[in-house]
């Protein structure tokens, strides 16, 4: 239905009409007078650019059938791309590697380790919410690794069992493919058929291809300019990586023992371990020894502060004031100092939740501000998928 009203409003030739006679008219108009607002009139011209632009690019130009198809492609895009995001999310959820041995997460940071041992109870109280399960105990286990972002990036890092890395590695980059289980999440066939669908669309709009048509909303003139830039940046970052690489690698020979010794190059399991450790050496600094300084509330509470210095605004809890979806979802209010105008609001949802929540950090507009609407005042929403606190130690942010 979103995509049905949204293909609507962009492909309305009254709106569209009325938007390049209004470019048109700053087009011919000759200059303002000094008491026009400069600032004001370009922010108006370029809003109506943009929405030419968006609705150029949503169809409006197209007829019969033509038109009929572009809205068709757009409509199994939208299908393709919710099943791809809940393909990975019940592929990750759906994972989890239980360890016992004690050896296997010897040096692995305690905050880690606590939260391998609550996702284990969590684990066993998802299969019998009666059991009698015991209490999570971060030093004696069981641990649980999931595949969610905090946890698995804590196994690359700090795991020092080789085949427990690459365990977890692999079960990562295989996620809602043909490898997996049972197959029902494969997504290799839907990005074939993204892949098509995003070409025929660049077509109808007439792009050569879907690069082409994403450049179109972007400030890069072209796809040979990106290419160019791309290559610069491989030209300059490579040698690099690969001095990087090689002391990373030097130190696994060094210290890693007869399994790296006449190792030629190291696995994709070996590099953010080793990484981990080149640091700790060079540096003499482990992220854990940081960690502390970094409970979420203060974190939160230092940036407020760097806000309110550069922008002159303040940010005041609201919780209550708005539903939210989750309990660890917080509501807050942004307020202009100098007048104390309640200017907008955000929700910020900090934790992640791997059984319903896709990986990565994002923010996105909730409610926007609008004068045909009436609403003064818009709402936002911040994704982040940070560590979630154990017990009563708070969400520790690195």
């Amino acid at each position: 239905a979103v995509v049905k009203v949204s293909s609507k409003v962009s492909q309305s030739k009254a709106v569209y009409d009325a938007l390049k006679k209004i470019e048109e008219s700053w087009e011919t108009q000759e200059s303002s007078s000094a008491s026009d607002d400069e600032f004001m009139t370009k922010q108006m011209q370029r809003a109506v650019e943009l929405n030419i632009r968006s609705m150029t690019l949503g169809g409006v130009g197209l007829e019969g059938a033509e038109k009929e198809r572009f809205n068709a492609i757009k409509m199994r895009l939208a299908e393709l791309s919710t099943k791809f995001s809940n393909n990975v999310l019940d592929a990750t959820k759906a994972f989890g590697y239980t360890v016992t041995d004690a050896e296997d997460v010897a040096g692995v940071p305690a905050s880690n380790k606590a939260q391998w041992a609550a996702a284990h109870v969590a684990h066993l109280k998802s299969e019998d919410a009666e059991a009698d399960v015991p209490e999570a105990d971060a030093e004696k286990g069981p641990w649980r690794i999931t595949l969610d972002g905090p946890s698995y990036i804590a196994c690359m890092s700090h795991s020092p069992n080789r085949d427990v890395r690459e365990k977890i590695y692999k079960a990562f980059i295989t996620r809602a493919s043909e490898l997996t289980a049972d197959g029902t999440q494969d997504n290799i066939p839907n990005i074939y058929e993204i892949l098509k669908l995003k070409q025929e669309m660049a077509a109808l709009l007439g792009y050569k291809n879907y690069a082409e048509l994403s450049l179109a909303r972007k400030m890069a003139p072209s796809v040979d300019s990106v290419r160019e830039l791309s290559d610069l940046i491989l030209e300059k970052a490579l040698p690099a990586a690969e001095k990087e690489l090689a002391e990373v690698t030097a130190l696994a020979k060094k210290d890693g023992g007869d399994v790296y010794a006449n190792m030629e190059k190291l696995a994709p399991w070996d590099v953010t371990f080793w990484s981990e450790r080149l640091k700790e050496t060079k540096f003499e600094l482990k992220e854990e020894e940081l960690r502390p300084y970094f409970a979420l509330p203060n974190v939160l509470d230092g940036m407020f502060g760097l806000i309110k210095r550069i922008f002159n605004v303040e940010i005041k809890h609201a919780d209550g004031e708005a539903e939210v979806w989750n309990d660890d979802v917080q509501f807050f209010n942004v307020y202009d100092n100098a007048s104390g105008d309640h200017i907008a609001s955000f929700y910020l949802d900090p934790y992640s939740r791997p059984e319903n929540k896709r990986g990565g950090a994002w923010m996105d507009v909730c409610i926007g501000k609008s004068d045909a609407c009436n609403r003064d005042v818009p709402v936002a929403y911040l994704t982040c998928n940070g560590s979630p606190p154990v017990g009563d130690k708070p969400s520790l942010m690195t």
